[in-house]
């Protein structure tokens, strides 16, 4: 096959007058783009283990660098001439450089909102380029685009526009912006009069003018319009979703902006796009789920509307709640004692730690800890690993050992366990999802620390999580709070446990 392509390129070398790259070209920018859709798989491959994370992360890296290098030999690009040549750069320079400036900047609290904001402009970028691509078959070329062109424009400008307007809302939720919506704090669950009537209305004219511009030979109006309600659409979307929901509508919108680049990758007619997108809307989707399960909720529950506002502990925003029964207290240096009297220690870490960037401190009491042969152990539970804070990332930053930190099967050891310190974190240890059937936490897997000897919690306050509901296990009879600063609270308590 090779050797007939050699063939063909020998006695063909270009396409006449179009410019069009030779047959020998085509065929290297697709193996190129093969290999690059391999680094993709084993990049993915490579994520699933803490251990191997970061070679996947390099390796599908490279394999996005091959695919970008490749693109600049694509035959629309080489058509353009160095005019084509010179956008491609412009665009590599400038794309390249906003997000290397802003991954550099970004701290680990901040990372759940800048995956927001890349599927949102990843969404952007997938409407625009089949929008575009639509306007240049139509008028510039001036010829009918076929059904199957048709078709990939419709899905890129109704999934590209969704996921942008929608992780734009996502990332304003995360961020907390002090602004109300219709009347509500935009952190919460925000609700239009009549929303779900306007959801619906939005969805069914989205479907008619999606048939309408399959069926239009020419239909540029149709294409605004899509691109148009289906902004807004996105925005009734993720608005009525709460705070606590939005590591889930996180990672759908991630799956969502990789369906919309294949789709432009059919418009293109380019692999590299199709692969990739194909690939990051089904990881995007397995992610969505596990984190449904990890709460024991379905999909359809989420997107119905979630629950809860972000509160004071979690990132700034107010909570007002009603403290009930009694709160036992210790400042770090009673903390330290009970700590050092301890064999078995499990520290819980939750949002609080990312807030307060206490990974470093966190990882120094572990090896204080282990220097007086107390068996220490980390809980981590799967939506916090995954998205808010992921604490998994911290940890690992901050060199606690992969094989120290436990999913949710750790739940057995509770129960032989001295001290159980939470720190930050707060939804995941309430034990009124095991039996309030009236919370809206009910049924979501937790870690059962409450039956440990002794529960620490390490926060700056009572206040509430992102469920926006109190917390049982502050008021139970073998919990301790150590409130103050995480950062400083673990510095101090390991400070004391050196001089004890």
């Amino acid at each position: 096959m090779l050797d007939a392509i050699l063939a063909q390129a020998a006695s063909h070398p270009t396409s006449a007058a179009a410019g069009l790259p030779s047959e020998l070209q085509t065929f290297v920018v697709n193996l190129v783009y093969l290999i690059a859709a391999a680094c993709f798989i084993f990049g993915l491959k490579f994520l699933a283990s803490p251990k191997k994370a970061r070679r996947g992360n390099t390796i599908a890296s490279c394999g996005m660098a091959m695919a970008v290098i490749a693109t600049f030999f694509d035959a629309r690009i080489m058509a353009g001439g160095a005019k084509g040549l010179t956008t491609a750069l412009l665009g590599l320079i400038v794309g390249g450089g906003i997000g290397s400036f802003v991954a550099l900047r970004v701290s680990m609290r901040g990372m759940p909102q800048m995956v927001s904001l890349l599927n949102g402009f990843g969404g952007l970028a997938a409407g625009m380029v089949g929008f575009g691509e639509y306007l240049r078959e139509t008028f510039v070329l001036a010829h009918v685009p076929g059904v199957d062109v048709r078709i990939s424009v419709a899905m890129s400008l109704v999934i590209g526009m969704i996921t942008f307007t929608g992780s734009l809302v996502a990332w304003a939720k995360l961020e907390e912006l002090k602004v109300k919506v219709a009347g509500m704090p935009l952190s919460g669950v925000v609700m239009f009069p009549a929303h779900r009537i306007m959801s619906l209305v939005a969805g069914a004219l989205i479907l008619v003018l999606v048939l309408s511009l399959i069926g239009s030979e020419k239909a540029a109006l149709l294409a605004v319009l899509i691109l148009v309600i289906a902004a807004g659409y996105g925005l009734l979307f993720v608005l009525p979703i709460g705070g606590a929901d939005m590591p889930v509508v996180i990672a759908l919108l991630n799956s969502f902006s990789g369906l919309g680049a294949a789709a432009t990758g059919f418009v293109l007619h380019n692999n590299a796009l199709i692969i990739g997108g194909s690939l990051v809307g089904a990881a995007g989707l397995i992610l969505t789920l596990i984190m449904c399960s990890a709460m024991n909720r379905s999909l359809l529950n989420v997107l119905a509307g979630g629950f809860g506002t972000a509160s004071a502990d979690a990132g700034g925003a107010t909570a007002t709640t009603t403290h009930t029964g009694t709160v036992r207290k210790m400042d770090a240096e009673e903390a330290a004692i009970v700590i050092d009297a301890s064999q078995n220690v499990i520290i819980i870490p939750g949002y609080g730690m990312a807030v307060a960037q206490a990974q470093h401190a966190v990882a120094e009491l572990m090896g204080v800890l282990q220097k007086k042969g107390i068996n220490v152990k980390f809980a981590v539970h799967p939506v916090a690993g995954r998205m808010p804070g992921h604490m998994n990332v911290l940890l690992a930053e901050a060199n606690v050992p992969y094989e120290l930190l436990a999913d949710l099967e750790i739940n057995p050891e509770f129960s032989q366990c001295d001290v159980a310190l939470v720190i930050g974190a707060n939804d995941v240890v309430n034990p009124a999802a095991r039996h309030d059937k009236a919370s809206p936490i009910y049924g979501m897997p937790i870690f059962d620390c409450d039956k440990a000897r002794t529960v620490m919690v390490c926060k700056r306050s009572l206040n509430p999580g992102f469920a926006g509901i109190e917390n049982e296990l502050f008021y139970l009879p073998n919990t301790v709070m150590v409130l103050g600063d995480a950062k400083a609270v673990v510095a101090a308590i390991c400070k004391a446990l050196k001089e004890a």
